[in-house]
């Protein structure tokens, strides 16, 4: 039987990974074009892949969030603020 710590880390890792699948899914369709754009942006400035996803997953992540909060719909326009802001994170995502 798995403990219940153990439980919401496979839980975190599996909302991790699932984000970082939806950031890959974004890129490979250019939709949001910030994705891409972001992803390049990232990489130019010495990010790896890797580290580059999980920042841009946290922006995901903080948008779902507020979306659930707030009960209203997708910010497509905020999220693409928050995507070409990074390496900055948007307030309370870090």
């Amino acid at each position: 039987m798995r403990q219940p710590a153990q439980e919401s880390m496979d839980d975190e890792a599996f909302a991790e990974q699932t984000l970082i699948e939806a950031i890959e899914n974004q890129i490979e369709a250019d939709d949001p074009p910030a994705a891409k754009a972001t992803l390049n942006k990232l990489t130019l400035v010495g990010y790896e892949r890797e580290e580059s996803l999980h920042l841009m997953a946290l922006v995901l992540a903080h948008e779902i969030a507020a979306m659930l909060r707030e009960d209203r719909p997708f910010d497509g326009a905020w999220y693409e603020r928050a995507l070409r802001a990074l390496p900055e994170l948007p307030e309370a995502a870090g």
